[in-house]
């Protein structure tokens, strides 16, 4: 008899199979399941530390995704044989857990909770993504843990105008669409996409699709549940003694407050807030109530006159009503030196953006599970204290400077030209240089500015705007281009960014779960009116791409050669590719179908590499004059390379008009000169000529000197 105690549930989910098993691996955690879709195998856990540490204020989560390279059957590459930080797809998928699921925690539960999902098995058709939240939905619905799920995920395509649910890689390559979606039975609370330019109604068409398509999930989740699911833990009592020193709060600090949030400039607002709590604080201390309990209930007292003023006079903080955009100021080659550059300002949130142009040596190479791929366009995002007047540590990018470059690098790809008709290595970064609401939506827009700048041909500009919810019983406001303050305090942060077109990337976070399909219609549809607004403002700066790349990039010159001749260019080790890139200084990619590219900022020196590489793999024309150089001299004659490769002998008889009584009286090794093609021997051996050369004609020799190739 087995020493474990297994549940299992399965379902037929998508053309696949889900299996969801607990009660044989990790059983010291307070949850653990083993959720396999396919053969992509994901192992989920969940533990909760049972006491909460003193003064802690805010919910302590930690959201682990990490994939093992075993589970394809590989071994790190690199030095050290075993896996480093997380990459940037494991950080993003950690956030793309830890977004659904924060909220439904209960309210005041203050227990360090940590999450690790851990990829054991990757079918290569499967993304674990999918299969991590969903274990991880099911390992805190039998933790005990006093989380309000589960929930449900899906990712959802868009192919030949049908939606698919939980596509196979293979099919996302036709889809117009990358789409993946969380919530409950309620409603929708997370949403990540990018899309190539598709309408609101086809976006929110696929939200709830995908929506009803994980309902079966959450059932299978409460089946598993229902069968060995921990008793749910106990939480304390509300204390008695909060609400009475929430009472006494407000009596003391709501006006002041009120008048606080009346000043729109934020810096100033946020000095009046701070002196109205610790003028309270005081107060509170001088009757004997609880400071401590007083703090935390500050925040509350601020959401309730903020959203409560929002609701009932149509008034937001800094003044706007609920469909205005803060002014917005675009100015683009703002720097000499950069090959497209952009400052983007609205209201007080500022990006400076730039784009830089490299050529296939410049390419990430990304070691994931699925195989190396290389990738063309970087988009990096940094925060650095400053903009939000902070001072602060200055290190490597954290979460969420990955996920909001992330963000916009999904806003922008799609409209990127293919790299056949723009072979180009592209890096964008946005600088924040003042932060108050949605730097990644500026990012968006200084993005696009800076590239079009830079001479990237996109076809349309992209812009990006953030909304927000205030929602109380059945009465609701959509906000649209939200404060920072507003984002906290608000019930949703719904992120809109594409073209005059349609929508390229859609993020949607979701803090209540009765969010309605009327309120999202309405939120996509005012996204899209200030979206234009936005496109309209940036228009003042630059309505298309410039028609040349910047004067300081590099030229890329793209053309073909024989598959057969790329060993000739390269050389053996590299030695003839090597010299020509240190003669030239030109860059030189050779893909394996034959096609070069050279790139300089010089086109000068790209054009020298052309002459030398197309020199290299020219076929000698019997009759054609070419540039050559004497290699080695015998009795009979002198061998003369040309052609890069090419080494044909000049006979005695052929070196002058005159009869030459010793090779070396004419010509010696190293001696460049100007050789003519004769033909070929029974060998097929090249027979060269110098003395016709000197018999030619001046006009004779330039026409023959433009097809020659030139001896770099």
């Amino acid at each position: 008899m087995s020493m474990f105690k297994v549940y299992r549930k399965e379902l037929m989910w998508g053309g696949r199979k889900l299996v969801l098993e607990t009660g044989k691996i990790a059983r010291q955690a307070d949850g653990a399941v083993m959720a396999t879709y396919g053969e992509t195998t994901v192992l989920c856990t969940v533990v909760a530390q049972k006491s909460v540490k003193p003064g802690v204020d805010f919910f302590p989560l930690t959201v682990n995704y990490q994939e093992k390279t075993f589970a394809a059957g590989k071994i790190p590459g690199g030095f050290f044989k075993r896996e480093g930080r997380p990459s940037e797809k494991e950080t993003l998928v950690s956030r793309l857990i830890d977004r659904p699921i924060r909220p439904l925690f209960a309210s005041g539960f203050r227990n360090e909770t940590q999450v690790i999902c851990t990829v054991l098995s990757h079918d290569m058709e499967n993304d674990p993504d999918i299969v991590a939240m969903v274990g991880a939905s099911a390992a805190l619905t039998i933790s005990g843990v006093p989380f309000m799920g589960p929930i449900g995920a899906a990712r959802v395509a868009y192919v030949d105008g049908e939606y698919v649910l939980n596509p196979r890689r293979d099919q996302m390559a036709g889809s117009q669409l990358d789409l993946v979606v969380a919530g409950t039975v309620e409603g929708v609370l997370m949403v990540e996409s990018e899309a190539k330019e598709l309408s609101e109604d086809v976006m929110l068409g696929a939200v709830t699709f995908g929506h009803s398509g994980f309902q079966p999930v959450i059932d299978a989740i409460i089946g598993l549940a229902e069968q060995c699911a921990k008793e749910p833990w106990t939480l304390p009592e509300p204390s008695p003694e909060a609400a009475s020193v929430g009472k006494r709060l407000k009596e003391v600090a709501s006006d002041d407050l009120r008048a606080a949030y009346t000043e729109t400039v934020k810096q100033l607002r946020h000095e009046k807030i701070s002196a109205v709590k610790q003028a309270s604080m005081a107060k509170l201390a001088e009757e004997g109530l609880n400071v401590d309990l007083a703090v935390g209930l500050f925040k509350e007292l601020e959401s309730d006159i903020v959203r409560g003023s929002i609701l009932s006079t149509g008034r937001r903080i800094d003044g706007r009503d609920t469909r205005t955009v803060r002014p917005i100021e675009a100015e683009v080659g703002m720097l000499p030196r950069a090959h497209g550059s952009a400052v983007f300002t609205r209201g007080e949130t500022q990006a400076l953006v730039v784009a830089t142009l490299g050529t296939g040596q410049d390419e990430q190479i990304i070691d994931a599970l699925e195989g190396e791929y290389r990738e063309s366009f970087m988009l990096h995002y940094n925060f650095p204290p400053y903009s939000v007047g902070e001072a602060g540590r200055m290190g490597t990018p954290g979460r969420r400077e990955i996920g909001h470059g992330k963000l916009a690098w999904r806003a922008i790809h799609p409209v990127l030209p293919a790299k056949d008709a723009f072979p180009y290595t592209v890096r964008v970064v946005s600088e924040v240089t003042e932060s108050n609401g949605s730097s990644s939506m500026a990012s968006v827009c200084g993005s696009s500015l800076a590239l079009m700048d830079a001479g990237v041909p996109l076809p349309r500009p992209v812009a990006g705007i953030a909304m927000g919810l205030i929602k109380e019983q059945d009465g609701f406001a959509v906000l649209s281009d939200i404060l920072g303050d507003e984002d906290h305090l608000g019930d949703m942060d719904f992120k809109v960014a594409g073209t005059e077109n349609g929508v390229t990337a859609l993020q949607m976070d979701i803090k209540i779960t009765s969010i309605t399909e009327e309120i999202m219609r309405i939120a996509l549809d005012q996204a899209r009116d200030g979206r234009l607004h936005i496109l309209a403002a940036m228009s003042r700066a630059l309505t298309t791409a410039r028609e040349d790349v910047s004067a300081t990039a590099p030229r890329i010159t793209t053309f073909n050669i024989p598959k057969d001749k790329i060993r000739e260019v390269i050389g053996t080790g590299g030695k003839v590719i090597r010299e020509i890139t240190e003669t030239t200084g030109a860059k030189i990619d050779i893909g394996d179908d034959g096609t070069i590219k050279v790139a300089s900022s010089d086109a000068s020196a790209s054009q020298r590499a052309i002459d030398w590489i197309k020199g290299i793999v020219a076929e000698p024309e019997v009759g054609v004059i070419y540039n050559g150089k004497v290699v080695k001299t015998v009795d009979f004659g002198a061998f003369v390379n040309f052609l890069g490769s090419r080494d044909g002998l000049v006979h005695i008889s052929e070196l002058a008009p005159q009869r030459v009584g010793k090779v070396v009286d004419v010509v010696k090794v190293g001696d460049v000169v100007k050789v003519k093609v004769l033909g070929f021997d029974d060998r097929g051996k090249i027979k060269l000529s110098m003395k016709q050369v000197d018999q030619a004609t001046g006009e004779d020799l330039s026409k023959k000197e433009e097809k020659a190739g030139a001896e770099g």
